[in-house]
Formats: structure tokens, C-alpha cells, sequence
């Protein structure tokens, strides 16, 4: 039998560990270093048997299901693929009744299965190993205690397992493993410390696995590591958990279809890093409650505790996830002695762990396992002891507990007041989607009128906090739900509501309408706000009309007097109160009432107004105002294309998300958003792809990702990077474009340079189609980003000429004079209200000219030579003067073949390179490639010159064809000559003319007279 082979029939799969669950993934993820690390022992094996040298062992430890096996198998297929054995045995759990050697019996058992020559010849020379053959293992003749005869067989099967492994390592290197030695008896303890300190002849590496968790302070494997440890070659390599970012990849890897984002974050949360836990809790569907498979495996570690040790569990699960030692104490109703004794052995036995003031448990999901175990009973009297407890003690925990224990003990007057503190502490400190959770826990107990007026809590108040968090947490569309439906349902209520409780409603509810698609009138709704208000020195009445200005203005700019009139009157009121925020908040308003209108030295001294509001809001520490201000002074100067203060007002707004913590929040998402395409604009596109990496595995709501996501599909697409990630990822936007604009034209916008720059143009127009009949509903027909996808699909049209029939390139022509039309009705409805039309408009405006005068010319119907020159250069000296790099490389890629198909070749050369120049700078040559390519291009023909470029007969005659728009095959047909043949002929064609494509050819042979 040769090594080869010995080796593939001793390594066998299963030989490791017994096959997974079918839920299970093969891949290991989030390991390579620890792979790394373990595979360093193969490497010290056949040094050491080189040189005699003892050679390096590896103890790999971790907890249950963290991953140990997994590593094992990675490391078994490492060493599989250099040709080495894999010997595997396993300890197993007899309790007392322990087998000894049963490792190494089952490792000899495999040998001399596969090899029994080599097991004979081996124990020929030391019959001690024969004890170890799986069946034949005999009881001894004489005095079992004989010590002397009892050390002397040790040492003899000592050296027969030693000797075993020299025989198989000299056909072919060894890899011992043992796993699961938190479960061996002490012999073979001893055999692997004898074996960890033996040289060895032949490459012979160990590697052995225990779980860390089985390993309480009096377990006798416990001081073994120890005294293993100090051993020189002795290597100790501990799996901690896996880290987010890979336990989200194997969630991946589970579940290719994907889980949304909250489910993914739970399954985080709840499985630690677990591998194991992982895998159950996604093939579970990630209930709420542990999979009775894994629950039924948690619960065994309970077995080995005494009494008081179980009752402090239990009540430690009533707690969650971690409780301190007073408040367990406090509950678990035990005497002191008790309750120490019992913390000491679940702590001993790795069911808890200690740390500072607080108990935990060693997973959460045993925390679970054994809440879930309780009687429904017991649950309601221990969560009420424990609501006592922090009720009578505030000190011992928090609003958030308080109200999870009332809740479950039934007593939700106190859990309404609870989760409303809850929902305020959470918002202070940054969390709006706990925050959120809480406020509309106590609304659903405020459903009783008559809780609301025993505990005396404003319910419209509870309903504006429920929708600031929401908001906070970057899910307006759900806040404006909310604030609607809690409308809806007082309105029908015959008592109704106090004008002021509607009052407040209505005004948050019109303030948030802004930032959603919802088709009401958010003016009307402030308007009515204002009328409902409270009349004299009332804050809630200073914030309405605050919030009335900002809403006023946002919809009607030429309103700003009006505006600035209610703004004043809630200046003046919120100085009289002393309410500084919202002071900040007016002021800041103030600033940027016409910052966006005005022009010039008005312009200047504007945004110095709003910097000094910034200014004043950071003194007040507003940080929502100030947020504000830093958003509205980078719009302001991104509408009149200065980058570098736009970008650096942009990432001071950033900057308040380490201040606040809300990523989501309103001006700091949109900050982001604007920030990504500056940035793209800017050619910057790996800061593009940080931006918005940033937030990859941060839960957040669909929309406010959905709007920063259109960036990153556009650079990958323009590197020709992860099509499949871009195609999908785009199809999933799709179900976000009725509920965010932003989303809708942006993305559809990406969409439609994909299909340019496969040649797609029927894609294309479909695309430009199904996003203006979403956006002519949510917004109307003339808006301004229409001329963007107006000009980008006049790209793909002209990209798709070249090889469009004569009959399509005749229905191309007639779209893309629809869509010259449909970006005319646009700027003439901007004008005729005056509306600002800035650097960026008039880049695209010029681009759309360019872009419709390209495609008639390649579509054979030419106009006037200078216009095509004029309209090309106008639209390079706005992408240049405005700064927008990739457009600038479009559009002098573009230059290069009109330049081309008018003769020009030097000019032609230089458009190309500079285009070729900038796309690599953007890392995208893919961008350019299919405009900038060229072949030997002929001179221009002077008017009524003779054209330099000379055809054969056969050549014009088949040139006449393609301008129809015939194919190879309709000519080859038509002249009785082979398709091959006709290929031939055009190619030649193409190179004389210098043309990238046959309408091309068909538009210089028009030029040039060749077809006259």
C-alpha cells in the first residue's frame, strides 16, 4: 500500500467528527489566523525531526460549538493536501467509568484496519500496544495492584503508542489529533504528556482540543493545562468568539436569500460568536425562544449543580443577560450563606461568571434556555420580585428593567411609567430604536383611558416621543405612520382630543411629512397646528410656529417673509422661557431661510448668518440645531459647485454622530448621502466606498440605506467590479422607490449607466420609463433631476447605435427626440418660475444638447459639423468648471469618436487619452473603453475634396449595405458570398475609415461622399 493511499483511507472524513447537521455550514469563516497558527505545527514537525528536537504541540481550547471542530476539519484538509495521515481520536464521556487510552485504542483501531501489517509488526516489538486493540483489550494475570508491575506496563504502552506513530510517520508524515480532552481519563492525560515531551524521528505533530467551559476549578484537566503549559514547545491557542462581521458572513453562508437587518442583529446578539449557535438560531427561523434541540443540550450543565446553585440560576434567568450581586441577592430569597454557596458552584461549574458587582451567564442562551424552562408561574412571582426590588431601590438597575419585570408580572400601571423613563433614558444616551421600542410599549398600555388617568401621563406627549425616536433612528416613514394613525384614531373618538394635545401632534406629524413621500400637505397640517396652539407664554406654542416656519419655507421658498415672521414671534417667545435648544434651533432657521436663493454678496452674508447660528446652537449645546445648520451651509455651497467648504461642512455634520450616536438621524444620514456623491463627483471613489461601508453592518432602516447604497453600485459598476452584488443589489432598491424619491431617481439612474455600458439601450429607456412614472406621482413631471436621467439615457442610446439595425436605429432616433423634449419641458418650467438652476443643472443641460446631437449622428442624420463641435466642447467646459470627474471622462470619451467619425484624428487621439487617463485614475478603464477605442482613422475630407480614403468596388458595394443596416448574413445572401467573407470586407472597411463600429462607418461614408 502506498503513503498516497494509506493516507487517503486513514484521513477520512468522517474519521474526524461525526457529520453535521444538515443546517450546518462546511465553510469555516472568521478563522484564518487561528488556522494559520495551528497549521505552524505541521511546518515544526518535520523540523524537529531534522534536527531531534522536541517537537511543538498545539492545545486548542474554546467553548461549545465555538468553532474547534470546525478548525480541526480546515486543519485536517491542510494537511490532507501535503500528503500527511490524519490520525484522529476522541475522548468520550463515561463519567466515573472512564476507558483508558480510548483515544489511542481508536486511532490503533483505524491503522490496523486500513494497515495491519504495520500494527503487527509494531507490536511484535512491544506487546504492550496489543492492550490497546479495540476487543482485545484483556484483563492482567496477578495482583491488579502490583505498582511495580502496573508502572512498569505504563512505560511499555508508552512506548508502543510512540513506536506506532514513528512506523506510520515513515510512510508518510503523522497529524495526531485528540479531541474533546476535557472528557479524558487520566492515562491518557498522561500518555499525551509523555508524547508532548518525546522527540521524535519522523514528522509527527499533535494537536489536542478540549472545551474551556467544561473546565470548572476542580476539574482535573484544569491543572494538567497548567503544568502543560510551562512546557517550552507546548503552544496554547484559545478560540475566543467569532467576531461580528464573520458570524454576519456565516449567517450569509446559511442563509444565501439574506435575513433583514433586525434579524441579523438579534441573531448577533444572542449567539456571541457562537458558531453552533449561529447555525441553530438561523435554522430555527431565529425564534424567540431556544431551539428545543439546543435548549435540551444547554439544560444538561444544570445537572451537575446542588439545589441552592439551580434556584440562583433560575432566578439569574429572570433577570436576562446579567444582574448584580444586590439585586440577585435581593430576589433570590435565600439566606446569605445559601445564596453564596449556590453563586460559588454555578461560577465553579463555568454556568455563570463573575464579574465586578454583576453575574452573567457563560452564554446567553442558557440564560434562555433555563428562563424558558420555568413554570409560566414562577415566572410572574420571580419578574414581581424583582420590579419590588428596583421599584424599592432604584439604585439596583434601571427603567428598562423595572418595566420588563412589571410587564411580566402583570403590573403595567407601573410598567406604563416605567417604559416611558426607559424610553427617555435610552434617547439621552444615544439608543432612538430602544427608545422607540419603549415609548410604543407604553402606548399600547395607555390603550386603557383610564391607565392614562391614574398615572396622569399626556398621551399626545408619549405619541411625539414614540415618533421623535423613530425619526432619530433614521425611520421617518414609520413616525409619520404613527403620528397619522394616532391622529385618525382620536378624531373618532366622540370626546376627541384637547386642542393643544392635537395641536402637538399635528405639528410633529407636518414637520416629519417633510422627509417622506407621504402625498399630504404638511403646510396645511402646521397651519392648523398654529390655530390649535395655546394661546400667550406657551413653549408648545413657541415650537409650533418654529416648526411652521422651517415647513413653510421647505415647501414655499418665495414665502420666506412669512416664514421669517413666524420664526420671530417663536425667536422671541423661546428667549422669554429660557428655552435655549430651541432658541438655537430658530436661529439656525433664520440663517438658512433664503441661503439657498440668493446670490452673490446676499449669498455671502447669508451663510455668515448661518455660521454664526451653528456657532451659537454648539454654545447651547443643541446639537440637532447644530447639525442642522452644518447641513444647510454644505447644501448651500454644493448647489454653487464649491467642493471643498461643502465637503467640510458636510463631515463637521458627520462629526455630531460621535457626539449624539445617531447614524440615521436627519441631516446626519443626509450629510452622508450628499458627502458619497461629492465624492463621487470628486473622483474620490474609494472615500465613496468607505462612506458608505461605514454603515454595512450597523442595523438601520431600508430607506436611509437605500439612499447611500445608488453611490456604491455606481462605482462598482464603472469598475466592472461584483456585477452580480450590482444587479442585485439594484433590483432590491426597486421596492424602495414609491416610499423615497432619493432612492428612485439615484438608483435608477445606476441602472441606467449599467445598461450603457453593455450597449443595452432598450433596458435603458425601460428603466428612464418605469422611474419617471414613480417620480411624476411622488414628486411631479419637471423635476430637476429628470435632465440628469434624461442625458444618461441619451448615453445609452448612442452607445447602442453601432450595432442598432436600420429599423432600430430609427426608433432610437424617435426617443431620443422624445427625450430632448422631455428635458426641454423641465428647464422651461424651472425658468418660468425663476427656480435656481445651478452649475450642476447646466452641466446636465448642456450634456443632454451634446448627447441628442451624437445620436442623430450616428444615426445618419447629421446636422450642421460646428453645432456637433460646439455643443461637445460647451458640455466638456461644464463638467470641468463644475469639477464632476467621471462625466468629464464620459464626456471626452465621447469627444473622441465624434471627433473620429468627423476626421478630426489628432483631436480624436488627445479626447481619448485624457479619457483614458481619468479612467484609470478612477480605477475604471472599463468606463471609457467601448468610446475611446482607435484604429487608423483617415483625415477629413475637405467640402467637395476627393476622399482620401480609397474602397474597392466590392468594398463600397458592401459599405451601401451596412448604411441600410443590413447584417453579414442579409449581405452575404444579397451578393452570393460567404458570411465569412462579408465579415472580412467590413472589417476592412471599419480600418480604413477609422470607425469603432458600423454606424459609424455608415455616418463618415455619408460625411465623405462615399455613398453618393
Amino acid at each position: 500500500m502506498t503513503a498516497v493511499t494509506a493516507v487517503s483511507a486513514v484521513s477520512v472524513r468522517g474519521a474526524m467528527m461525526v457529520p453535521v447537521a444538515a443546517h450546518s455550514s462546511l465553510t469555516m469563516v472568521g478563522r484564518d489566523a487561528e488556522l494559520a497558527e495551528a497549521s505552524a505545527v505541521l511546518d515544526d514537525a518535520v523540523r524537529s525531526a531534522e534536527t531531534g528536537t522536541p517537537h511543538r504541540v498545539v492545545l486548542l481550547s474554546g467553548d461549545a460549538g465555538v468553532g474547534k471542530t470546525r478548525l480541526l476539519r480546515a486543519l485536517r484538509d491542510h494537511a490532507l493536501e501535503r500528503d500527511w495521515q490524519v490520525l484522529a481520536g476522541h475522548c468520550l464521556d463515561f463519567g466515573d467509568s472512564a476507558l483508558p487510552y480510548l483515544p489511542f485504542s481508536e486511532v490503533l483501531g483505524r491503522i490496523a484496519t486500513q494497515r495491519p501489517a504495520l500494527v503487527d509488526e509494531v507490536a511484535a516489538q512491544h506487546p504492550a500496544l496489543e492492550r490497546l486493540r479495540p476487543g482485545r483489550r484483556t484483563r492482567s494475570a496477578g495482583e491488579a495492584d502490583d505498582e511495580h508491575r502496573r508502572a512498569t506496563d505504563r512505560g511499555d504502552t508508552f512506548g508502543a503508542v510512540q513506536a506506532m506513530l514513528e512506523a506510520a510517520a515513515a510512510e508518510a508524515p503523522v497529524l495526531l489529533v485528540v479531541e474533546d480532552l476535557h472528557w479524558a481519563d487520566q492515562s491518557t492525560r498522561d500518555m499525551l504528556g509523555y508524547l508532548f515531551t518525546r522527540t521524535f524521528e519522523q514528522p509527527v505533530a499533535i494537536v489536542a482540543s478540549y472545551r474551556s467551559d467544561d473546565l470548572h476549578r476542580r476539574h482535573p484537566l484544569r491543572r494538567q493545562v497548567a503544568e502543560w503549559s510551562r512546557l517550552p514547545q507546548v503552544a496554547r491557542l484559545p478560540l475566543a468568539p467569532l467576531p461580528e462581521t464573520a458570524v454576519r458572513a456565516l449567517v450569509r453562508e446559511l442563509q444565501p436569500r439574506g435575513l433583514d437587518a433586525r434579524a441579523v442583529a438579534r441573531i448577533v446578539e444572542r449567539a456571541e460568536g457562537n458558531a453552533f449557535f449561529v447555525e441553530e438560531l438561523v435554522a430555527s427561523g431565529h425564534c424567540a425562544d431556544v431551539p428545543d434541540d439546543l435548549a435540551d443540550l444547554l439544560l444538561v450543565r444544570l445537572d451537575g449543580l446542588g439545589e441552592a446553585a439551580r434556584h440562583v440560576v433560575r432566578v439569574a434567568s429572570v433577570a436576562g443577560r446579567r444582574v448584580s450581586h444586590d439585586l440577585l441577592a435581593g430576589t433570590a430569597d435565600l439566606s446569605a450563606g445559601a445564596f453564596d454557596d449556590g453563586v460559588r458552584q454555578a461560577v465553579e461549574m463555568n454556568v455563570l461568571e463573575a464579574g465586578g458587582d454583576r453575574y452573567s451567564f457563560r452564554h446567553a442562551l442558557l440564560g434562555e434556555a433555563v428562563y424558558d424552562d420555568l413554570l409560566p408561574g414562577e415566572r410572574v412571582r420571580l419578574h414581581a420580585r424583582y420590579a419590588d426590588a428596583l421599584a424599592g431601590s432604584p439604585g439596583l438597575g434601571t427603567a428598562a428593567e423595572l418595566a420588563l419585570h412589571a410587564r411580566r408580572a402583570n403590573d403595567l400601571d407601573r410598567a406604563a411609567t416605567a417604559s416611558v423613563e426607559a424610553g427617555d433614558e435610552a434617547m439621552e444616551v444615544g439608543g432612538p430604536d430602544e427608545a422607540a421600542d419603549h415609548f410604543q410599549q407604553a402606548l399600547e398600555l395607555l390603550e386603557d383611558p383610564e391607565r392614562g388617568e391614574r398615572i396622569d401621563i399626556d398621551r399626545a406627549k408619549i405619541v411625539v416621543k414614540a415618533a421623535d425616536a423613530l425619526t432619530a433612528g433614521g425611520d421617518a416613514l414609520r413616525a409619520a405612520q404613527l403620528l397619522g394613525a394616532q391622529l385618525s384614531a382620536t378624531a373618532r373618538q366622540p370626546e376627541g382630543m384637547p386642542d393643544a394635545a392635537r395641536a402637538r401632534m399635528l405639528s410633529r406629524y407636518a414637520d416629519i411629512l417633510m422627509m417622506t413621500e407621504i402625498a399630504l400637505d404638511a403646510v396645511a397640517l402646521s397651519s392648523e397646528a398654529v390655530a390649535l396652539s395655546p394661546p400667550g407664554e406657551s413653549m408648545l406654542r413657541a415650537k409650533i410656529l418654529a416648526a411652521h416656519a422651517r415647513i413653510l419655507v421647505s415647501y414655499h421658498p418665495d414665502r420666506a417673509d412669512e416664514a421669517e415672521a413666524f420664526a420671530t414671534e417663536a425667536l422671541a417667545l423661546a428667549e422669554r422661557l429660557a428655552m435655549p435648544a430651541l432658541t438655537a434651533d430658530i436661529v439656525t432657521t433664520l440663517g438658512g431661510l433664503r441661503v439657498k436663493i440668493a446670490d452673490g454678496d446676499e449669498q455671502s452674508r447669508l451663510r455668515e448668518a448661518l455660521v454664526a447660528a451653528v456657532d451659537h446652537a454648539v454654545a447651547a449645546g443643541a446639537v440637532d440645531a447644530e447639525v442642522r445648520g452644518r447641513w444647510l451651509l454644505g447644501r448651500s455651497y454644493q448647489d454653487t459647485g464649491d467642493w471643498a467648504p461643502s465637503v467640510r461642512w458636510f463631515e463637521s455634520a458627520l462629526g455630531g454622530v460621535d457626539r449624539i450616536g445617531l447614524v440615521w438621524a436627519p441631516y446626519v444620514i443626509d450629510s452622508r448621502w450628499q458627502l458619497t456623491w461629492i465624492r463621487y463627483a470628486l473622483g474620490d471613489w474609494d472615500d465613496v466606498l468607505s462612506l458608505v461601508s461605514v454603515v454595512d453592518d450597523q442595523a438601520g432602516p431600508d430607506i436611509p440605506r437605500g439612499i447611500l447604497e445608488p453611490a456604491r453600485y455606481a462605482v462598482l459598476n464603472a469598475r466592472g467590479v461584483a456585477p452580480d452584488e450590482v444587479r442585485a443589489g439594484l433590483a432590491r432598491l426597486r421596492r424602495l422607490w414609491r416610499d423615497e424619491g432619493g432612492v428612485a431617481v439615484f438608483a435608477a439612474g445606476v441602472e441606467i449607466e449599467v445598461a450603457a455600458l453593455r450597449g443595452d439601450a432598450a433596458t435603458a429607456l425601460a428603466t428612464y420609463d418605469e422611474v419617471i412614472g414613480v417620480l411624476a406621482q411622488i414628486w411631479h413631471d419637471h423635476f430637476g433631476g429628470r435632465v440628469r436621467l434624461v442625458a444618461t439615457t441619451l448615453d445609452a442610446v448612442a452607445r447602442a447605435m453601432p450595432r442598432a439595425t436600420a429599423a432600430e436605429r430609427r426608433t432610437l432616433l424617435d426617443r431620443a427626440d422624445q427625450l430632448r423634449a422631455d428635458s426641454d419641458a423641465v428647464l422651461a418650467w424651472h425658468r418660468e418660475r425663476g427656480s435656481p438652476w445651478g452649475p450642476e443643472g447646466q452641466m446636465w443641460e448642456a450634456r443632454v444638447l451634446a448627447e441628442h446631437l451624437r445620436v442623430r449622428w450616428l444615426a445618419g442624420v447629421p446636422g450642421p459639423r460646428d453645432e456637433l463641435v460646439d455643443a461637445w466642447s460647451a458640455a466638456l467646459t461644464r463638467a470641468v468648471d463644475f469639477g464632476h470627474v467621471p462625466e468629464e471622462a464620459r464626456i471626452r470619451a465621447a469627444s473622441a469618436q465624434i471627433h473620429r467619425l468627423l476626421g478630426d484624428t489628432a483631436r480624436a487621439r488627445d479626447e481619448a487619452a485624457a479619457a483614458r487617463a481619468l479612467a484609470e485614475r478612477l480605477g475604471a478603464p472599463a468606463l471609457v473603453a467601448d468610446l475611446v477605442g482607435e484604429g487608423t482613422t483617415a483625415p477629413a475630407a475637405a467640402p467637395g475634396a476627393t476622399p482620401a480614403v480609397t474602397l474597392t468596388a466590392r468594398e463600397l458595394e458592401i459599405l451601401a449595405l451596412v448604411a441600410e443596416g443590413r447584417t453579414n448574413g442579409e449581405i452575404g445572401k444579397q451578393l452570393f458570398i460567404s458570411t465569412k467573407t462579408v465579415s472580412v470586407h467590413v472589417s476592412n472597411i471599419l480600418g480604413k475609415l477609422g470607425a469603432a463600429g458600423r454606424t459609424e462607418a455608415a455616418a463618415v461614408a455619408r460625411r465623405d461622399g462615399l455613398l453618393d
